[in-house]
């Protein structure tokens, strides 16, 4: 049986507080801080952590420290905790790694850089603060691990432990080419998501209807500009080169396809759209979504106890419900369900959700 850590988690937001909780979940003592004292008091109450009042209070004793800060004060505080906890790994959360390792590099001596652990776990929301936290946060997500060269194997290998432990799967990686690799699966999302929305609130000036409009691509492409503006204005700059080539290389291929679409190539245009959803089915690790997926739209009551009604219905007529997607009607009463399912269950997912008293209708 593996031992319980003594985990110290350094700021207690979304990220910090879910960690926490998976932590604590595993059998760990958690002990928290944050330099706001009402983040800290909220994380208390939802995650059970025990609070600390400084930096020294919650790394004393630890075996592993986290620091789950905004991106500039991370280096700073990877020295201080170094420092502080003579011996722990002390890794961190940020988005974000060749400047967090230059900087760490920088700032500590030769034997601090045998215990720190550059690391980014990738999940999280575009939610804030830790009322939105949850142990399932780290459920089966990838946690990259950029260790220098100079750190220890040992803890390297203590530290994957311990995020196995706790529900994620550790993987290593070059810090560059994290860099590069998240400037176009997560920062340049966000980039997009902001940018979309911003075009529409601009239009919406004119066209005070047109959000009125918005259906649920919309909704889905949009949902990240609710993110918070400060963490992703330091994230952004942080990673300023690589997020420049990202949206180079996204406007590229937004100016072909419309040249496409001007040209009236509707081949072209078809096969872009194909050579895309072919990709997206791809992202799915289980080998049903692998072979092919059936999406059914079904109206609902906007009412409490209307999504639990239709996943029970599924439920009991054993269909498993490979992903979900609410869509809420502007004008209110009513919402649309986007159902998910394997292939191969598609005709039976009808027929339950008709038995069920629902209008399915197949959109994939």
């Amino acid at each position: 049986m593996t031992s319980a850590d003594r985990v110290a988690v350094v700021g207690t937001g979304l990220i910090g507080t879910s960690i926490a909780m998976a932590a604590i979940r595993a059998g760990d003592a958690v002990r928290g801080f944050d330099a706001d004292p009402q983040k800290l008091a909220g994380s208390v109450e939802r995650a059970g952590l025990s609070p600390a009042s400084t930096l020294e209070e919650c790394v004393r004793g630890a075996t592993i420290v986290l620091l789950c800060t905004p991106v500039p004060s991370i280096p700073q505080l990877a020295a201080e905790a170094l420092t502080l906890a003579p011996d722990a790994v002390v890794t961190d959360v940020g988005s974000v790694k060749s400047q967090v390792m230059a900087e760490v590099r920088s700032k500590v001596d030769p034997e601090g850089l045998r215990r720190f652990v550059g690391g980014h776990p990738m999940g999280g929301s575009e939610r804030s603060g830790p009322e939105w936290a949850s142990a399932s946060v780290v459920d089966d997500i990838v946690w990259v691990l950029t260790p220098a060269p100079e750190a220890d194997e040992t803890r390297v290998a203590r530290l994957e432990a311990w995020v196995g432990r706790i529900g994620a799967r550790p993987v290593r990686m070059d810090a560059e080419r994290h860099d590069r690799l998240v400037a176009i699966v997560s920062h340049l999302p966000q980039v997009a998501s902001t940018s979309l929305m911003g075009l529409a609130a601009t239009e919406e000036a004119d066209e005070p209807e047109i959000l009125l409009l918005a259906a649920g691509g919309f909704r889905d492409l949009t949902r990240l500009a609710a993110s918070q503006p400060a963490l992703w204005s330091d994230i952004l700059i942080a990673n300023r080169d690589q997020v420049a080539s990202a949206i180079e290389l996204f406007a590229q291929r937004l100016l072909a396809l419309r040249g496409q679409i001007l040209a009236g190539d509707a081949g072209a245009v078809e096969g872009v759209f194909d050579g895309a959803k072919r990709a997206r089915l791809g992202l799915a690790t289980k080998p049903t979504v692998r072979s092919g997926v059936a999406v059914w739209q079904v109206e609902i009551p906007d009412e409490p106890g209307a999504l639990a009604r239709i996943t029970a219905v599924l439920g009991q007529g054993h269909v498993n419900i490979e992903d979900l997607q609410i869509v809420h009607s502007p004008e209110g009463g009513r919402g649309t369900v986007h159902l998910t399912v394997g292939a191969a269950s598609a005709a039976s997912c009808a027929e339950v959700l008709a038995g069920g008293g629902y209008d399915p209708i197949r959109l994939a």
